[in-house]
Parts: C-alpha cells; sequence; structure tokens
C-alpha cells in the first residue's frame, strides 16, 4: 500500500496530526499496536484527572462545616471511581476512533517496523510512503536499586489498575506525577509519603511555588523527604515494604504498603531505526524546529523526540511537521509551552522563571498577586495561591508567569496566549476582566508596580 504520510503511534500526537494532514489533503496511514489515545488517555492525564476530581470531590465533603454545612458522612468505594475513570477512557477513546474515521486514514492495528525511510511492515505487510512520522510515545523510568522488581513496586501505568486502596504508600519522585498521585491517594485516605531526589520538589517550576505547594501537602498530611537518594527496597515478612534512603548524610527509610515509582518517563523507540539510519539515543530521537531526524523524509514528535514530554506539545509538533511537508509557513511557538500539575491546590507555569533570568543575564521585575486578595477566592474558600508575572525589565514584555491556586492551569491560558501575541504587561493592564472571577489575579499582578 503506498500512501502520502505514515504515522507510527496513535497517541494525542498521532492521531491528532492523522487528523491535521488528512484534512489538508494527505492521504494517511497510522498504526496502533494498544489502545488508541496513547499514554495521555489510557495512563496519564485523562485518567489521573478522573481521579483528581474524586480527590476534589472528597475535599469538598471535609471542609463542608466551613460553608454551613454540618454532619456529612460519605464512604469512599474505590472500585466504583475506578470503574467511572474506565467508563471516561473507554468514551474518549471511542472519539479518537472517530476522529480516524476519514476517508484519507487507514488505521492498521498492530506493531509497525520500520524497514526503510519510506517503508513499514506490519503483520508481513508492507507500506510505502513519501513521509514518516514516528509518535511512538514514552514508558516509565524504573529506578535502578534493588527491590525495583518486587511486586509492591508499581509505575503509574500500574497504579491506574488498582482495584483496592493500600493503607500508605510510598512515592519515589517528587516531580508532576508523583505529586498528582500523592494528591489523590492522600484525599482517598491513604497515608503518602514522597522521597525526592532534588533539593526540591517539581525542580523544573518556580522555587517559590515550589515550596508553598510542599507546604500545602504537608499540611495535608502528605510526609515529603527532599535531598533524599533511594538505595533500595525490600520486601517484609507481612508483605509491606521498606524503601531505603539516604538524606544528609544519614540512612534512613519508610514501610509502606505499596511503592510508587515515579521518575520520570523514557522515550520508546519503533523496530527498524537502524535500518532506516535514522539518529537516536536513549535521550529520544533528535530533530530540528521543524521535527525532522537526520533523514530529511522522517520525522519524529512528542515523548519519543523528548523535547517536552506533554500532550499537547505532541499536538503541535504534528502540526508543525505537517505543516513543513505542505510547505506551510506557520506561527507555532514551541517555546511557549504552558504546563499545569492537578494537585490540591493546582500549580501552572508558562516561560521562563527569575532565577532563570538570573541565571541568563535578563534584567526582569517580577509582579506579585495573591489569591486571598481576590474576592472570588475568598468566596470560594480558595485563598491559598499566588501568582507571579515575569516581566522584561527592558521592553515590558511578559517573560513569564507561575500560578500556585485554584484553576491555575485555566488562568495561565491567558497568560500563554498574551505571550504568544508577544505582549506587554502594560496591555494586561488594558484588558476588562469580569468581576468577581480568578481572571482577576492576573489583572492584578500586572497592576504591580
Amino acid at each position: 500500500m503506498k500512501t502520502d504520510l505514515i504515522i507510527i503511534g496513535a497517541g494525542p500526537g498521532g492521531y491528532e496530526t492523522a487528523h491535521y494532514a488528512a484534512t489538508h489533503g494527505l492521504s494517511v496511514v497510522i498504526f496502533e499496536k494498544d489502545e488508541l489515545g496513547g499514554t495521555c488517555l489510557n495512563r496519564g492525564c485523562i485518567p489521573t484527572k478522573t481521579l483528581c476530581k474524586n480527590a476534589e470531590v472528597i475535599s469538598n465533603f471535609r471542609n463542608s462545616a466551613e460553608f454551613g454545612i454540618s454532619d456529612v458522612s460519605y464512604t469512599v468505594d474505590f472500585a466504583k471511581m475506578v470503574e467511572r475513570k474506565n467508563n471516561v477512557v473507554s468514551q474518549l477513546r471511542e472519539g479518537v476512533a472517530m476522529a480516524l474515521n476519514h476517508s484519507s486514514i487507514t488505521l492498521v492495528r498492530g506493531e509497525a517496523v520500520i524497514m526503510s525511510c519510506n517503508t513499514v511492515a506490519c503483520d508481513g505487510e508492507l507500506y510505502e510512503c513519501n513521509n514518516l512520522i514516528i509518535a511512538t510515545g514514552s514508558s516509565p523510568k524504573i529506578l535502578p536499586v534493588e527491590g525495583n522488581e518486587l511486586s509492591c513496586v508499581l509505575t503509574s501505568d500500574d497504579i491506574l489498575d488498582m482495584s483496592e486502596l493500600p493503607q500508605s504508600l510510598c512515592i519515589i519522585g517528587g516531580g508532576v506525577i508523583g505529586l498528582e498521585f500523592a494528591s489523590i491517594f492522600n484525599s482517598l485516605g491513604v497515608k503518602v509519603s514522597i522521597v525526592e531526589f532534588c533539593r526540591e520538589i517539581i525542580p523544573n517550576f518556580d522555587g517559590d511555588l515550589a515550596k508553598r505547594l510542599r507546604q500545602a501537602l504537608v499540611k495535608k498530611g502528605v510526609e515529603i523527604s527532599v535531598g533524599a537518594g533511594v538505595t533500595g527496597i525490600v520486601e517484609n515478612g507481612d508483605g509491606s515494604a521498606t524503601v531505603k534512603y539516604e538524606q544528609k548524610g544519614k540512612s534512613l527509610e519508610t514501610v509502606c504498603e505499596k511503592v510508587l515509582m515515579a521518575v520520570g518517563r523514557a522515550p520508546r523507540m519503533p523496530k527498524g531505526l537502524d535500518a532506516a539510519g535514522i539518529d537516536y539515543s536513549q535521550q529520544g530521537i533528535p530533530v530540528n524546529d521543524n521535527m525532522c531526524s537526520n533523514v530529511p523524509s522522517v520525522y519524529a514528535i512528542g515523548d519519543v523526540n523528548a523535547r517536552c514530554m506533554l500532550a499537547h506539545a505532541a499536538v503541535f509538533q504534528g502540526k508543525r511537521a505537517v505543516n513543513h511537508i505542505l510547505g506551510i509557513k506557520d506561527n507555532i511557538n514551541l517555546d511557549i509551552m504552558p504546563s499545569a500539575i492537578f494537585t490540591v491546590p493546582e500549580a501552572a507555569m508558562v516561560g521562563i522563571t527569575d532565577a532563570e533570568c538570573k541565571a541568563q543575564g535578563i534584567d526582569a521585575v517580577v509582579k506579585k498577586a495573591f489569591f486571598r486578595a481576590n474576592g472570588k477566592a475568598v468566596a470560594m474558600g480558595e485563598t491559598d495561591g499566588i501568582l507571579k508575572l515575569v516581566v522584561s525589565s527592558e521592553n515590558k514584555k511578559i517573560l513569564g508567569c507561575h500560578i500556585l491556586g485554584a484553576h491555575a492551569a485555566d488562568l495561565i491560558q491567558e497568560v500563554a496566549s498574551l505571550m504568544n501575541c508577544d505582549e506587554t504587561a502594560d496591555k494586561l493592564k488594558d484588558i476588562v476582566h469580569a468581576h468577581p472571577t480568578l481572571g482577576e489575579v492576573v489583572y492584578s499582578a500586572a497592576m504591580q508596580n
């Protein structure tokens, strides 16, 4: 079979790219050996956010007395929560199938093996193309320590398949994945501890936000050890596990029922890269700004190129790749990439931090606003929050925004939009914001001298 474009992998990057290419006149063959939707839909963004909603509902019950609602009782039916999560995933998976039900798209269920830069094999059939896009995603990393293969040690994939709640959970890794699961299981009544190697949790986020989020989680009962390196995991006679780690020269340990390995993700390589002469390493497939590999007709998007392991990054990288194939010039700025953590409270960011400005020699000012001064936040009982706007001292352009607080993931988009338009903080001052809304926190920050 001959086609204009072959895509390997039907995660967000793959299926969105297939649909975009088809609507722009290309014939597409897309391969998927697993479930449609990739990690994001089946084992990542969607199932975890579904459970985050459960955590939010439970939090509302626990704080109901603050709103004049007393004697509220509830029980946690984790099996029912898992059933709801599976139904959400199933519903959205059907939506992906519908998106791929296009006259110019052929979906092939099976593992694709690259035979050359323009030929792919699957189940004995050969498929030829003018261009190839690799969108094979990533898989959970496993820390190379003794005991990492024990049955009590779970990955982020495994933990979503649990049908019963553990009494206690130790999470190795205080990044986005680890913190979201910590927030979820803490809300469900599980005793949660986190062991993080870096000096602070979420090291890629603003330091002030990270510190405040750590304090908020600790206040909720999550035990967090930072600057701690795990040395091994031992299974005890009663079925529990002991996680051993070193912190400030001391040997310490914590006992738990389950261990979650949340130490990042590694690019998942398709078979046949060597046959096609495509450069790759454990860090991913190197690509240029058009997502093109060292082989001109072969592109790599999403987690497999490891540039930015976010679902929306994969989608827009795929769009850039198709535009390059078609000779279309676009204005997609892949350097302005908003991201969020769906903890309680939420955290979100776009652009660079004030610490990064200092490291790069950029003269910038930081404008702050606090949720406790926002009418909507006070009415919601969500006063724990801060917004930092990083602004260039030279031209007042917005360089970054960092938010901790209710609906931070939604608020960050306004600033990302302004940054894409190359706007200034002064422009933000002139934009009317509805009252009372959390969006006024963004406006309040811009108004600071």
